[in-house]
């Protein structure tokens, strides 16, 4: 499985085209960053997608030398629990 990575966002496509997976950042203020949305379809659901997908975030802000915060309630949870 490849994402493709955009500036603020990391998502996944099928083979028609239609996002499967997704999540976006922004900078907020200067060198950090807020994870503000995830999305997961319900085809891919309880495969790990959602964790794959903070992860590449976490490690795209943390290129960056960038303090994370979330305000998605998934990212959030997952970020406590790691980091």
């Amino acid at each position: 499985m490849e994402f493709t990575k955009e500036p603020n966002r990391i998502y996944l496509k099928n083979e028609t085209g239609k996002i499967i997976a997704e999540i976006e950042f922004e900078e907020i203020e200067k060198g950090t960053y807020n994870i503000y949305h995830t999305f997961v379809d319900e085809s891919l659901r309880g495969k790990g997608i959602a964790s794959k997908l903070v992860e590449e975030a976490v490690k795209e802000i943390e290129t960056r030398n960038g303090k994370i915060q979330a305000t998605c309630s998934y990212a959030k949870t997952w970020i406590e629990r790691r980091l």
